[in-house]
């Protein structure tokens, strides 16, 4: 009975993450003499891990903003849904317009003339895409309405006049107030051909979309003038509908297909903007995989550390087996030493990330100050300044991503080092 109660007192290791595997796995991290390239491998490591995370979770971000700032306005701009003719010109486009925006999960029903022409005034001209609207309808689209910079809508309809972006009146140098010249090459029918229409309109108002390619190119007018201007004979090219929720724009066709007030080619701004936006996704995903070649050479390189590590400690492994050390003690302790640098570089890399994804126009506008140089020329990109959206499902499988390439980079040195037999390893130290 005293053998089998003895026998039951022999300790058969420790606990499974103990304090004293803890300990190892700490003082394995810690610079030594004798393993410090280890510990530069390990410091490499962390911080290709670090910034491996932090960039990822950076430009998602960024692309997020970009896809939702050019959807945003794209489609509050340009409209959601597209009606046009078929069989005749819509001549009865106000009645038509008020049957549209009463059908359920319709907002807004606009009739609009199109045409381009060409701008001038004394410092320049520039090509331009003319709109003609009705007042109440201008006013309500929410990216022109809400973003007058300088003079006024009210009496838009009231007199000939126009409305133009910020960059297009830069460019042309004229303010509200002055005139601009619209040059149409539809214009009257004579005996020697059609000939060239050229109207100075005055300035009405100015507004600011924050899109380069629509502050630049969009010109405004009362849609009878444009009617005049284009000779349309009191009727419009296309009805924009504008929908309570852009991402349920088919549910919306299905209604007003069903419920027409006569026959309509319909069109949405995912048809129209169908290769924009699958480009757009398709870089979106590149840079995700091309980035995440960043965490897996960091990751590679915890192996290789910990290879050099079980090397190194390959004396220390055989005594801590003699002395009673488990298999599963020592594949634990070098588990914890590579998880642990996986493990912090994700943690200050999600910080980091976050951080700099928050708080990325003021980090732009400070590098903008040091450098002397517009870092984000609006004229280049479609936007006037660089948007950043945090999406925490993405940052939550950043995050997991990187712990999980950071643990199983770490299982083939932590199984070499379990598998060390002690008697072989004391013989060749």
């Amino acid at each position: 009975m005293s053998a089998v109660a003895d026998s039951a007192e022999i300790p058969t290791g420790t606990k499974p993450f103990a304090g004293f595997e803890w300990l190892l796995a700490g003082r394995y991290l810690r610079t030594r003499r004798r393993e410090g390239f280890v510990s530069v491998i390990a410091g490499f490591s962390f911080l290709g891990i670090l910034l491996g995370v932090a960039t990822l979770i950076i430009v998602m971000s960024v692309m997020n903003g970009f896809r939702k700032e050019l959807l945003e306005k794209i489609v509050g701009v340009n409209g959601h849904i597209f009606a046009t003719p078929i069989d005749r010109p819509l001549d009865d486009y106000d009645s038509v317009a008020q049957r549209l925006a009463k059908i359920p999960g319709v907002k807004l029903a606009i009739p609009l003339v199109e045409g381009q022409a060409l701008a001038s005034s004394q410092s320049g001209n520039n090509g331009v895409l003319v709109r003609g609207v009705r007042e109440a309808d201008i006013k309500a689209i929410p990216f022109i309405g809400g973003n007058i910079k300088s003079g006024t809508l009210e009496g838009f309809d009231a007199e000939p006049g126009v409305a133009i972006g910020r960059r297009l009146a830069n460019a042309l140098g004229i303010q509200v107030g002055d005139m601009m010249t619209l040059v149409s090459p539809q214009g009257a029918s004579t005996p020697f051909g059609t000939a060239p229409r050229i109207k100075a309109y005055p300035v009405r108002a100015i507004f600011e979309i924050g899109m380069t390619e629509f502050d630049g190119t969009f010109v405004y007018m009362p849609l009878a003038e444009a009617q005049a201007y284009f000779n349309r004979d009191g009727d419009v090219n296309v009805i924009e509908i504008f929908a309570d929720d852009p991402d349920r724009t088919q549910s919306v066709r299905d209604a007003i297909e069903a419920d027409a007030p006569r026959p309509l080619v319909l069109s949405d701004w995912r048809q129209r903007n169908r290769s924009f936006f699958n480009a757009l996704e398709v870089e979106r995903n590149v840079m995700f995989i091309i980035l995440t070649l960043i965490v897996l050479v960091a990751a590679l390189n915890i192996v290789s550390g910990l290879i050099m590590l079980v090397k190194d400690k390959t004396e220390d492994i055989a005594i801590m087996r003699t002395m009673g050390a488990t298999r599963g003690t020592v594949l634990r302790v070098f588990l914890m030493t590579g998880a642990a640098i996986g493990f912090f570089g994700t943690v200050g890399g999600l910080i980091l990330g976050v951080l700099v994804a928050k708080n990325i126009k003021s980090i732009m506008a400070g590098l903008n100050w040091l450098t002397g140089a517009n870092l984000w020329d609006p004229t280049v990109r479609f936007l006037s300044d660089i948007p950043s959206v945090i999406d925490w499902r993405e940052v939550v499988t950043v995050v997991v991503m990187a712990l999980t390439l950071s643990l199983l980079a770490t299982l083939y040195p932590a199984w070499k080092a379990a598998r060390l037999d002690p008697v072989q390893a004391l013989r060749m130290g």
